[in-house]
């Protein structure tokens, strides 16, 4: 049998492949069965998203912990990630469960599990519940009958959508947004957020809002390569003030402003502190992963907030915000979290809390980042994958180890960082890392600079001497 290992945030696997109903039954069973361990009545929060074949493992999960006397809410339909996190706080169950494989390509589903405040399981308890995964399920769940079970108590059907906007309804000025004037966009990818989004804003412009499990063969990423269209479609209007995206799950955000530029998680970042701080007179720590930019450091002496770094995975900062009084947490991926909220990504929440900023102040995205380029300083991220073999992959990660890079090309390395990955700064606002990835052949390099074209010209160096 396969040997199922949780990575950054949940398992994932190909469909058909390692992805299958019994792989889905063996995760879910030592699940239950570490339930069953913590205390009497355990109960969880299921769902899925658009995937291929969601329905089809949500309710493989769902006769697993039935059969194993484990109380559940089911999802109706599919869901996004941050509705069954508010699930699990709003049906105070222990943990939840959702099917998903988040921005990863369409051949992936997976298995992402939520502690009971509303956000990513900590790391101790998935490795685990991952230690009990059996090489063959033993449980009889193929006799679970739904309607028995529902008779019963021991299954509930849960409205996690209709929760979920009730509650963007009691924490939004939506009226606001909507008699703004501001012309708006939406792009799910065709995933999870489509249809509460519509709910919302039936509205503005809509893209890719139909259910279809192959994404049309992209990836679910908000990330620029993959959002060509809906930016084109923003130039090409040439009257949409703002264009928010989500991914898969939607959990994580993209954003773009009203010329199609792509505004990066580093940007969105900044301007959710800035409007918590300056526009709402929120305080509160603010929590954020090693490779996101220097810049929130400068944001944070300037309005007085304490800052965490922490390693990459947004379960570090839920850590902390299930803790600890966190304003804004959040990562380079695009996955943020505030006050106010789960402490959970949610990239419908930030890009509502950045409509509702725009339409506050009666402000532009770029005039609202100009602000934020008051206090800080211009910058531009970029990143580049190299996509090498694990040999060179580690030969790379080993030289890094000893310190064996003193420079990149014309840049010469002033100090080292190695939290999660390599930091290899410059100056204090100058920087390029390297982290390896844990379960592809892939070789991450990151470049900060203070513009684009010092940023690109970073990588490029820094690929030539990784290389050759």
């Amino acid at each position: 049998m396969t040997k199922i290992k949780f990575g950054t945030d949940g398992w994932r696997a190909i469909i058909a492949k390692d992805f299958t109903v019994e792989n889905v039954a063996r995760v879910t069973e030592a699940t239950a069965i570490w339930l069953k361990k913590q205390g009497p009545n355990p109960s969880a929060v299921v769902g899925h998203d658009c995937r291929f074949a969601g329905e089809l493992f949500a309710e493989t999960a769902t006769k697993v912990l039935l059969a194993h006397g484990i109380k559940v809410y089911l999802a109706k339909d599919f869901v996004s990630t941050p509705m069954v996190s508010l699930g699990t706080v709003h049906y105070k169950t222990s943990i939840g469960i959702i099917l998903t494989a988040s921005h990863n390509p369409p051949s992936y589903n997976g298995f992402k599990l939520k502690g009971n405040y509303g956000g990513p399981m900590m790391p101790e308890q998935v490795q685990e519940i991952e230690d009990m995964i059996a090489d063959k399920s033993s449980t009889n769940y193929e006799t679970v009958n739904f309607a028995e079970a529902e008779k019963s108590g021991l299954l509930q059907i849960a409205p996690l959508e209709d929760l979920y906007i009730k509650r963007v309804e009691e924490s939004f000025d939506l009226k606001a947004i909507k008699n703004s004037g501001l012309k708006l966009a939406y792009d799910s990818m065709y995933g999870a957020g489509q249809r509460a989004m519509k709910r919302l804003f039936p509205d503005i412009i809509h893209l890719h809002g139909d259910e279809n499990p192959g994404f049309k063969g992209q990836a679910p990423e908000p990330i620029h390569k993959n959002l060509t269209e809906f930016s084109n479609l923003i130039k090409a209007d040439g009257k949409i003030d703002c264009g928010l995206c989500t991914d898969g799950d939607a959990d994580r955000i993209g954003l773009y402003d009203n010329e199609g530029n792509f505004v990066d998680s580093h940007h969105i970042i900044l301007l959710l502190i800035h409007y918590l701080v300056k526009y709402k007179g929120q305080k509160g720590k603010v929590c954020t992963a090693f490779s996101t930019t220097v810049k929130i450091k400068n944001m944070c002496a300037h309005y007085n907030l304490p800052l965490d770094v922490v390693k990459i995975g947004f379960k570090y900062i839920c850590g902390i915000m299930v803790t600890e009084d966190v304003l804004v947490g959040g990562e380079e991926s695009g996955g943020i979290a505030i006050k106010g909220h789960i402490p959970e990504r949610d990239g419908i929440w930030m890009g509502l809390t950045l409509w509702e900023f725009m339409a506050k102040t009666g402000k532009s995205l770029k005039e609202l980042i100009q602000e934020v380029y008051d206090i800080t300083g211009t910058f531009w991220f970029e990143r580049n994958d190299l996509y090498i073999d694990d040999a060179t992959k580690n030969a790379i990660v080993e030289k890094c180890k000893k310190g064996e890079y003193k420079e990149f090309g014309k840049y010469k390395i002033e100090r080292i960082e190695d939290l999660d990955g390599f930091k290899f700064f410059f100056d204090d606002n100058t920087w390029t890392m390297i982290r390896a990835s844990g379960t592809e052949p892939v070789l991450r390099t990151y470049a900060e600079a203070k513009d684009k074209a010092s940023a690109f010209d970073i990588l490029a160096d820094v690929k030539k001497v990784l290389l050759g």
